[in-house]
């Protein structure tokens, strides 16, 4: 990480703009990318820890920025005199470990969404509040925690938000296809092993999804699995509410998990009441984080979608319907989930009062 020093070579403090920051779930893979984010952002930190709470990320040595830090085992004492916990591990590692650092006075921001039904929490996403034009910064006390939005959520609110723009919707179906990433490493190594056995005719590994992901297209995992797309459908369509408003169109959602390594691909599909031109739909959607391919381009995929911060959109008219519009949409989940989590921190950040304590 790009460390900041202050000018007079002291000790930085929250109060002088600097901060400390705990990573839980450092050695993961949506954590990786909250470091990367954080370094690119140039976030003012004067210390970044790396903690876990599993025996594959303890003690395993991890970039950031130009130094290298290793994972150090997540405890009560880890969250002392720190000013953030950005937690990107398991949702069970938050459980058991989130009310120490809440208990610390410190600023929560939990990308794992294990405290999404807890009292006083919200659900955000900068780039959807900015599209509504509500105030980005948080007071000084949000409350418990704040839960980063789902990726796949923060992808549709702003695009049904934007679409109905260009008219008025009638109705907005959508279907998204989830990425093993979602499920971390674990999910990735499984899918990977799936293919090379299913070419070599090999008995499948199960552990993640219980079911075969390689080569197929699933609406639900096996009863053994330790979460269901049930769920993360819900998930998905809840922070959807929360984040786009109680005046947003409704959204009707399926998800599928499709036997892709990285990145969220949806296609949704707006009814307005009368018909709008594509040009006019493609100039609504276009804008902050959002790059339309033209016909003649490659349309977008989540291989072109990897490492960008914007979201990846293509439209065309429904065959049979004058008032239907088709968005086909791609974007990096990680990416997404990363740059969300460092733009609120950056947010509270902000609302922090500068120089010395009086």
């Amino acid at each position: 990480m790009s460390i900041q020093k202050k000018p007079n070579g002291g000790v930085a403090r929250a109060s002088d703009g600097f901060f400390r920051l705990a990573l839980v779930g450092g050695g993961t893979l949506k954590g990786k990318e909250v470091a990367d984010v954080l370094n690119e952002r140039k976030f003012p930190s004067v210390d970044l820890k790396l903690l876990g709470d599993d025996d594959e990320s303890l003690g395993q040595l991890e970039a950031v920025g130009d130094e290298i830090t290793f994972v150090q085992s997540v405890g009560k004492d880890q969250f002392e005199n720190l000013d953030f916990a950005l937690f990107a591990s398991d949702p069970a590692t938050t459980l058991k470990t989130w009310a120490a650092a809440r208990d610390a006075g410190v600023s929560i921001l939990d990308l794992s969404y294990a405290l999404e039904d807890e009292p006083g929490t919200r659900v955000r996403s900068p780039w959807v509040e900015k599209q509504l034009g509500q105030d980005l910064q948080l007071e000084l006390q949000p409350g418990p925690a704040v839960v980063v939005a789902h990726p796949a959520a923060v992808v549709l609110a702003l695009l049904v938000l934007r679409g109905q723009q260009a008219g008025t919707l009638r109705s907005a179906v959508a279907t998204v296809f989830e990425p093993v990433s979602e499920r971390g490493r674990k999910g990735i190594d499984e899918l990977q092993e799936q293919s090379v056995n299913l070419l070599s005719f090999q008995e499948l590994p199960r552990e993640v999804f219980d079911a075969q992901v390689g080569f197929n297209l699933l609406r639900r995992y096996g009863g053994k699995s330790a979460t269901s797309l049930e769920n993360i459908e819900t998930r998905i369509a809840k922070h959807y509410r929360r984040i786009a408003g109680e005046n947003a169109p409704a959204l009707s959602l399926a998800l599928l998990q499709a036997p892709v390594f990285h990145g969220h691909s949806l296609l949704l599909f707006l009814e307005t009441e009368e018909p709008v031109a594509l040009g006019d739909m493609a100039q609504a959607l276009q804008g902050e984080h959002v790059t339309i391919t033209r016909t003649a381009e490659e349309p977008p995929t989540t291989v072109a979608a990897a490492g960008q911060d914007d979201i990846l959109v293509s439209v065309a008219r429904d065959a049979g319907n004058p008032k239907g519009v088709w968005i086909w949409a791609a974007a990096d989940n990680l990416r997404v989930s990363a740059r969300t989590a460092v733009e609120l921190a950056e947010s509270i950040a902000a609302s922090r009062p500068k120089g010395p304590v009086q």
